[in-house]
């Protein structure tokens, strides 16, 4: 299975991304359906938001008066993350449960909007990021949502910054035009990269680079910090280093240090991480290559 990530900041396109996602057949996850149901009436969210936050949130008939949660949170630093503290982890065992009926060769996509607020990057193969220029979206949000302009404003401080959001994206989508051109490019990434992707991780194997159709530029310390960030979270304790030791020309180079794991213990983990075993980096068996065809990286284990 093949896992992302797909955000962006409020009217940037994600709506659309996702649409376009579903058409092309990969399994959308929706984290605002999600929110909505883990705090629907009688749930122990709802029980656990009103706790934090009063009677006050609840309408007549007992479901969450999102407007006023609304107005509470997004004026308050303190009360938002006290609210994302409650809902984020409700909404996470939600969507892992629903990856869970999935085929394995299945394109996951999880439409999260506030992926960086939250720090969940590192939980996917890639993050898909859409972006668009701050007056389009104010704009976007004055003519589709009934906001005023200072409200809508406020809404995009109190997310991630454009640079946070790029700095997490693996593939950066500009709807700073028509939509047909922002899906466009969704669809060559779906087709020259992601579908590769998903059957390189489906087949057990590393990507043949010399068979790609994309252009592999060389990799920077963004992508080194994104991938090994990944590598850690998928090897947990098992390690006690996980390091990029060089770039070799295109290529990424890890080094991963076992900690009482054996080898093979590790390597089920870099599976689920997207690394196996690669003919391109010789007969070792300790040394593997990412399945994603658009980055050349490898990670060697030693003792």
């Amino acid at each position: 299975m093949l896992s992302l990530g797909l955000t962006g900041g409020i009217a940037a396109g994600k709506s659309l991304l996702a649409n376009r996602f579903r058409e092309l057949g990969a399994v959308v996850i929706d984290a605002d359906q999600l929110a909505r149901e883990v705090v629907a009436p009688g749930s122990p969210g709802l029980a656990a938001v009103v706790e934090r936050f009063g009677q006050g949130i609840l309408l007549p008939d007992g479901s969450l008066d999102r407007p006023k949660l609304g107005s509470i949170v997004f004026a308050d630093d303190g009360h938002r993350l006290a609210l994302n503290a409650i809902v984020h982890p409700l909404v996470r065992a939600a969507a892992d449960s629903l990856k869970l009926d999935a085929g394995p060769g299945a394109i996951v996509v999880q439409d999260i909007p506030l992926l960086v607020e939250s720090g969940q990057g590192s939980n996917f193969h890639l993050v898909v990021v859409v972006q668009a220029p701050r007056e389009e979206r104010i704009a976007r949000m004055v003519r589709d949502r009934g906001m005023s302009e200072a409200d809508a404003l406020a809404r995009m401080l109190a997310q991630a910054s454009d640079d946070e959001r790029a700095a997490v994206a693996d593939v950066l989508i500009h709807n700073d035009g028509s939509p047909e051109r922002a899906v466009a490019q969704l669809d060559a990434v779906w087709h020259q990269r992601l579908v590769p992707f998903a059957a390189n991780i489906a087949a057990g194997t590393a990507a043949a680079h010399g068979d790609s159709e994309l252009e592999l530029g060389v990799p920077g310390d963004r992508d080194a910090a994104r991938l090994r960030e990944r590598l850690v979270r998928a090897v947990g304790d098992l390690a006690s280093s996980v390091e990029a030791t060089k770039a070799d020309g295109d290529r990424l180079v890890f080094g991963l240090r076992l900690q009482g794991a054996s080898a093979d213990v590790v390597k089920e983990a870099l599976a689920v991480a997207g690394f196996f075993p690669c003919a391109e980096l010789g007969s070792s068996g300790d040394s593997l290559g990412f399945a994603d065809p658009a980055v050349r990286a490898c990670i060697h284990i030693v003792d």
